[in-house]
């Protein structure tokens, strides 16, 4: 079968590999001129297969006010005044409760897990560099309610596969000596050792790479934007660029935020809305943390990346507004000084900020739209891209082909 790819972010880039192991003809249309360098350039670096409990919890309705006023809080809202950023307000809004929350998570633990097996056995066939590391996983909390809260969440993903321990701040110390400087104000954490890290910049070079040396039937076009899908007879038939039509017998939409604008045109209304995040990159220096840290109360991640160490925090809902906030970077920066201070000479940044796409209950949308039964999605993962990729890659796959979905599709169809 003759399948066009839309989109060379991680997501995308797993799904055309996906496809072209079953032997399918694939193309990868991609506005860049590179690979990852959208949403994946420089994510927070983790591959956090057990923590994926969605943004819209229980408890984010009593924070969400707290976090707007604090200058310096993990999130930030300006309203662009669409009615897609205000129906996906609703949206988030309604799902923020204990019951929605928890089916959300259960069905994103089914999808981790699958990723996290479909990425282990690429990496087994293929050879791949990209700072990849089982360092285990560590979030450390500030306070006795956020941490008692995590204990009851660890309890509820013991259910479900997930294999954690709660540790003492004294175990945190013991664990990761780095995070000495913040002894004062650790009650405790908790640990998932099973968990790993990775440069998703570096993955999505390494895969476009595989498909093009390997015997894979695979052609890639950069620079190459879409500006239309062409229809006719219920099913979408083209792409349309500046460089002419690509057409084929079956469609892969995975360009994230870019999703929209193709498919409102031809009915698929897609309630996407970015996630707009921020991360900087250090050199190692000094006393860093050799496993994945994720600060509970700053909202701040740590992922060490080979001899580089990346943080990354924030989720502003913002529109499409993709410039530097230089006030949000100058507080991630402040937060990741006073947490490891040691860890590098703080000279070198290399900032980014990224759009992440997601769905206000967190879940993202999988397999063919109603309309279009070509028309395959492939989005809406969130922070959780790099984690979920491969998963939801191979989901594509076997729908394509016609079989059964690997996983129980409860809340992940398009």
């Amino acid at each position: 079968m003759r399948i066009i790819v839309l989109g060379a972010g991680v997501v995308g880039l797993a799904t055309a590999y996906s496809l072209a192991r079953e032997g399918h003809s694939v193309t990868v249309l991609e506005g860049e001129v590179k690979p990852g360098l959208a949403t994946s350039r420089a994510n927070g670096g983790q591959l956090s297969y057990s923590y994926v409990a969605p943004f819209a919890g229980a408890g984010v309705m009593g924070k969400i006010p707290g976090w707007l006023l604090d200058a310096d809080g993990p999130m930030r809202f300006r309203p662009d005044f669409t009615r897609a950023q205000a129906l996906w307000l609703l949206a988030f809004l309604r799902a923020c409760n204990g019951a929605t929350s928890a089916r959300t998570t259960a069905a994103l633990l089914r999808l981790a897990y699958l990723s996290r097996d479909a990425l282990h056995a690429l990496l087994a066939r293929e050879e791949l560099e990209f700072a990849f590391a089982r360092s285990g996983k560590l979030v450390v909390y500030s306070d006795h309610a956020g941490l008692e809260g995590a204990k009851r969440q660890m309890a509820t993903q013991a259910a479900l596969g997930s294999e954690q321990h709660a540790l003492t701040a004294a175990e945190c110390l013991a664990l990761e000596p780095a995070l000495g400087h913040i002894s004062s104000r650790l009650v405790g954490g908790i640990h998932t050792p099973s968990e790993e890290a990775g440069d998703c910049h570096l993955f999505c070079l390494g895969l476009e790479q595989v498909l093009r040396r390997s015997n894979f039937d695979v052609a890639f076009h950069f620079g190459t934007r879409v500006t239309q899908l062409l229809t006719a007879g219920g099913r979408v038939v083209g792409a349309a660029t500046a460089q002419g039509v690509h057409e084929a017998d079956a469609f892969v939409l995975a360009l994230g935020n870019g999703a929209r604008a193709l498919a409102s045109p031809i009915g698929v209304d897609l309630p996407i809305q970015p996630l707009k995040g921020y991360s900087f990159t250090l050199p190692i220096t000094g006393l860093a943390p050799n496993i994945s840290i994720t600060d509970a109360a700053a909202k701040v991640v740590y992922a060490r990346l080979g001899e580089s160490l990346r943080v990354a925090g924030m989720a502003d809902v913002v529109g499409l507004d993709t410039r530097f906030d230089n006030r949000r970077l100058d507080t991630l920066l402040r937060q990741a000084r006073a947490t490891f201070p040691q860890a590098s000479h703080w000279q070198e940044l290399r900032p980014w900020t990224g759009m992440r796409p997601a769905t206000p209950t967190g879940l993202p949308m999988l397999g063919p739209t109603a309309r279009w039964p070509n028309l395959h999605l492939n989005l809406g993962q969130g922070s959780l891209g790099f984690t979920l990729a491969m998963g939801s890659a191979a989901i594509i796959a076997d729908l394509i082909a016609g079989r059964p979905a690997p996983i129980l599709m409860d809340g992940l169809s398009a």
